[in-house]
C-alpha cells in the first residue's frame, strides 16, 4: 500500500472532521445507585425510522463510559444556542457535573436538562467496539421538543445559526 494511502494523523482526522458542523448535545445516564452522569457529544445521529435508532459515540477514555456500558436507558438532550454554559460543564473533567443543576427524571427515569431543543429517551440496543470509541445504538422511546435555535460546533468552536450565515 502507497503510503498516502495509509491514513491521517490524528490532528489531519480532526481539522477535516471539524469542517462538519454539528449540533451540540449532553447524553445522559443513571448509574446503579441512580445518581445522574452526562457528558458532551456532536457524535450523535440519527440510524433508522423504524425501529427509531440514534447513535451516539463515547472514547474509551471517557470516565463514565463504563456507566453507559451497564445502563438499560440513556437520554440525549440537544442543547440550544443559549446553553454554550451547560455544553461547557458537560464537556469538563475532574468534577460532578450535575452539582447543583436543575434536571428532569425521564420516563425511564434517565436525565432530561430543561430547556433543551430535544430531549430523547433511549433503550440502550446495542454497542459496538470501534476503534478508540465505543457506538452506542439507542431505542428512542420517549421525547420531548422544545423551541429555539442549536448550539453548534464548527472548526473546533462553539457558534449560532446566525453567525454560521456568515460563513
Amino acid at each position: 500500500m502507497s503510503s498516502e494511502l495509509r491514513g491521517v494523523s490524528s490532528d489531519a482526522f480532526r481539522r477535516a472532521c471539524g469542517r462538519f458542523a454539528t449540533g451540540v448535545a449532553v447524553a445522559t445516564v443513571l448509574d446503579r445507585a441512580g445518581m445522574p452522569h452526562g457528558l458532551t457529544v456532536s457524535s450523535f445521529t440519527s440510524v433508522s425510522l423504524d425501529p427509531p435508532l440514534i447513535l451516539i459515540c463515547l472514547g474509551h477514555e471517557v470516565s463514565i463510559i463504563d456507566t453507559f456500558r451497564a445502563a438499560p436507558f440513556f437520554g440525549i438532550n440537544v442543547l440550544a444556542e443559549d446553553q454554550l454554559e451547560l455544553s461547557e460543564r458537560f464537556a469538563r473533567k475532574g468534577f460532578d457535573r450535575f452539582d447543583g443543576l436543575v434536571w428532569e427524571s425521564g420516563l425511564t427515569r434517565v436525565p432530561l436538562i430543561p430547556g433543551a431543543l430535544a430531549s430523547m429517551e433511549c433503550a440502550a440496543e446495542q454497542r459496538i467496539p470501534s476503534g478508540d470509541h465505543d457506538i452506542f445504538v439507542g431505542r428512542m422511546l420517549a421525547s420531548r421538543i422544545g423551541e429555539g435555535k442549536p448550539l453548534l460546533y464548527f472548526a473546533s468552536s462553539y457558534c449560532t445559526t446566525s453567525q454560521m450565515a456568515g460563513f
